[in-house]
């Protein structure tokens, strides 16, 4: 399941972007990457990776890191940060878009990116479905053995460790720290935002899995509701349209209804009238859980971080 996810988020993002003007062409090439030949692996320009591991699991993480294109040449500015989970495979494409969308001029403000990464040594799912989940209830479809539900020690170790990591080495803006997650990242996502908002200032959340355990995210919100007047957040919903269910036609879900799902969560959120509260909510029409990712990063983006 991972890497068809993997497998059609590259597809998608080099038919999205595969195609451009002769001009844009000359200035996206303009300073070429020479790769290391003799078949080494391919490497991402201008990115780095550090070990930034979790004293309290014992687990070791590394996080990815790509500076804007203006980082170096503007020593007092401080920027945006935008922490992705499944950094395997959203780190590359976020960093690609974010970049696209600023070629034939500024469209979007520049940010940090900050890839969060698999345990080092585990498979992705593995990780994923341990640390991004709120509870050990875990999908009937899942292996006998697998383990669920620490999504709240993973959400420490990005508060203790990921983030101080971060904000310690490089010019972050500390006011503006945004969340990205994807299905089980966005699931992480919403448990963050109704547990403690105040870790990130924005959050995308993409396809979230809000099935999870009968529903468990609406109910951390509900709870949240109950204890607070306001929530001071700028969020981004995004949903495919073929994520609804309709059983017996493959083009869409056939266990879950994931849109209907989204918008019990924006009905929700709405209905509370929390004043610092920043919504947008958006159902991608031709797009399903596989392929909408590279389409939600981009709107997800514009919606986040515009130009001022």
């Amino acid at each position: 399941m991972q890497r068809r996810f993997q497998n059609a988020l590259l597809i998608a993002l080099i038919a999205g972007f595969g195609v451009s003007s002769g001009a844009m062409h000359a200035r996206a090439q303009s300073t070429p990457k020479v790769q290391p030949g003799e078949g080494r692996p391919y490497e991402i320009a201008g990115s780095e990776v550090w070990d930034v591991p979790d004293p309290v699991s014992g687990r070791d993480y590394q996080v990815f890191v790509a500076l804007p294109p203006s980082y170096a040449k503007q020593p007092q500015r401080r920027y945006p940060v935008l922490y992705v989970t499944d950094a395997d495979y959203a780190f590359p494409i976020i960093r690609q878009i974010g970049r696209r969308l600023n070629v034939e001029g500024p469209k979007i403000e520049e940010f940090i990116l900050v890839g969060l990464s698999y345990g080092k040594g585990e498979d992705g799912m593995v990780s994923r479905q341990r640390d991004y989940t709120p509870t050990s209830n875990g999908p009937s479809t899942a292996p006998a053995n697998a383990i669920h539900g620490q999504a709240r020690a993973y959400q420490g170790y990005l508060r203790d460790q990921a983030k101080p990591f971060i904000t310690a080495r490089y010019r972050a803006d500390p006011a503006r720290a945004i969340f990205l997650g994807h299905s089980y990242g966005a699931l992480l996502g919403a448990q963050i935002l109704f547990t403690e908002p105040g870790l990130f200032n924005g959050y995308i959340l993409g396809s979230p899995s809000l099935w999870y355990d009968k529903r468990h995210a609406l109910k951390l919100e509900a709870g949240y509701a109950t204890r607070n007047q306001d929530l001071a957040a700028n969020v981004y919903l995004y949903v495919g349209a073929y994520e609804a269910q309709q059983k017996g036609d493959r083009r869409y879900n056939q266990t879950v209804d994931m849109v209907a799902d989204n918008r019990a969560l924006e009905t929700a959120l709405l209905s509370r009238k929390y004043p610092s509260l920043k919504l947008k909510s958006a159902v991608l029409n031709d797009e399903d859980h596989l392929t909408v990712a590279p389409r939600g990063f981009t709107q997800g983006l514009k919606y986040l971080l515009p130009v001022r």
